[in-house]
């Protein structure tokens, strides 16, 4: 099945890229934009990119690998801030001196 008419990719396409990717390095992390580049070719409309992703979901080879997994669990720290102290804004800081 054709997922992405503007770059001629196919299902199949997809999936010998992941299993390719997964052999080379079995601890990659694999995202769309790895198999664009694994393809050759790069997104154009983005209008693939549900289909695309679901695609690659069916993928038996795209679990992230074990060992990296729960590493934002396992750091323990609270990702909310994106690891700015809280109030890194100057109006939280309060007056200027």
């Amino acid at each position: 099945m054709i997922v992405c008419h503007c770059q001629s990719i196919t299902d199949r396409d997809i999936g010998a890229a992941i299993d390719w990717m997964r052999a080379a390095d079995p601890e990659t992390i694999i995202t769309p934009g790895k198999i664009y580049r694994a393809l050759g070719k790069r997104s154009d409309c983005g209008g693939c990119m549900p289909l695309f992703l679901a695609t690659m979901r069916k993928s038996d080879n795209l679990e992230v690998p074990p060992n990296l997994r729960g590493l934002r669990r396992a750091a323990g720290k609270d990702t909310s801030n994106e690891g700015r102290p809280e109030g890194h804004r100057l109006s939280q800081r309060g007056p200027a001196v």
